[in-house]
């Protein structure tokens, strides 16, 4: 029989598309920092030793644009020369003018509608520690080894990329791992077999462990398995704002509305209201009334409260959809000023989350479960 799998991805920082991620919120975390109430739609192409900042940017505060961006780059680890993208002598054009008049005129603090239309998903369930589908969990956890590895040997470079597939039972239970990819860009003089033993011991391995695996029970593994990866990063593919939107956040495991997030100020509810969702699907798993549970929310432009909110916890509750959705609504403001109330999101905060992921991760105000024995009380269990 087919085996029933799931396969989840992510990318270090130094992809291209998260390079640029990476320059776009460090541009926003820059704008707040100064003034709290920066509009912000930064969006950032990065190429061969080029980088182009475009949006609409309206604040008071006073930021060298260009400088934030070398900066970005320079932590992320371009700053080998012969490597067709570096901090230092990379090309940087801003093309950045003021967000538009229309837009504000239903966004602004006296109207608090949403800045634009659209769908928000939000997920959480019981497979992992921190309440995340196990595939994109495993997939994150060694981005974030490969990228230790990254910056404490001269001989890897900033991009790299992972996937794991997970195998399932027909009731939806962890099986094993069926199959982990690696592919990380090196210098010319890592020979590729020693690469792959250096990943196979030093990433793969104390990863899978830390998640109750073992490594020798991975039918299949496969590291860099075109061979030399030495051309990589924004010189060997164009980097964007905004392409790798299932990496942020579920690899694919629960729906995704569309939208981007990285370089958007919160009164953008793509990103506020996707935040929202995942906090409240958290909780709802950490109270207990599921085991797996997706949140939708939608927006109408200038409009403040949700226009729609769903709860879809397929099957696991212990009180029914419709009534936890009916919790959520008494226990949550969903309306864009309240969800930076709430998360206190006016911050200069985003420019980690630019890398492997925006949830899952401890700290983020995303990710607390403060209402759940609220949720759990007022539900009767």
């Amino acid at each position: 029989m087919e085996k029933r799998l799931f396969t989840s991805e992510c990318v270090t920082n130094g992809h291209p598309d998260k390079v640029a991620d990476s320059i776009s919120d460090a541009i926003l975390d820059a704008c707040l920092a100064q003034d709290p109430k920066s509009r912000v739609a930064c969006e950032t192409m990065v190429t061969t030793n080029f980088c182009l900042i475009c949006g609409e940017i309206t604040t008071t505060a006073q930021v060298d644009y260009a400088a934030v961006a070398r900066e970005a780059i320079r932590e992320i680890g371009y700053v080998y020369a012969g490597d067709g993208f570096d901090a230092d002598t990379v090309e940087i054009q801003c093309r950045i003018h003021t967000q538009s008049a229309d837009i504000a005129l239903g966004t602004n603090d006296e109207v608090g509608g949403a800045g634009d239309q659209g769908m928000m998903f939000g997920g959480a369930c019981t497979q992992t520690p921190e309440l995340m589908p196990l595939p994109v969990a495993l997939a994150r956890a060694l981005c974030n080894r490969l990228t230790e590895c990254i910056h404490s040997n001269d001989l890897l470079r900033a991009d790299g990329k992972t996937q794991v597939s997970v195998e399932y039972d027909e009731d939806g239970n962890v099986v094993g791992i069926d199959t982990v990819v690696v592919s990380v860009m090196h210098s010319a003089d890592f020979e590729i077999e020693e690469l792959r033993k250096y990943i196979k011991a030093g990433v793969i391995a104390p990863v899978l462990e830390k998640y109750g695996f073992n490594i020798d029970n991975v039918p299949a593994i496969h590291i860099n398995p075109t061979g030399n990866f030495v051309i990589g990063g924004p010189n060997g593919d164009t980097g964007l704002t905004g392409r790798k939107i299932i990496v942020d956040t579920y690899g694919g495991y629960f729906s995704h509305g569309g939208g981007a997030f990285s370089g958007k100020d919160p009164t953008k509810v793509d990103r506020s209201a996707a935040y929202m969702a995942r906090y409240m699907a958290k909780n709802l798993v950490a109270a207990g009334l599921a085991t797996q549970v997706q949140v939708q929310l939608a927006y109408a432009i200038g409009v403040a409260e949700p226009v729609s909110v769903r709860v879809d916890s397929y099957g696991t509750g212990k009180i029914s959809d419709e009534d936890m959705t009916a919790l959520l609504r008494k226990t949550c403001d969903l309306t864009p000023g309240g969800i930076i109330r709430k998360l206190d999101l006016r911050r200069p905060i985003y420019a980690p989350t630019a890398a492997v992921g925006h949830f899952g991760v401890d700290g983020r105000p995303w990710e607390q479960t403060d209402i759940a024995d609220e949720l759990k009380a007022l539900a009767g269990i």
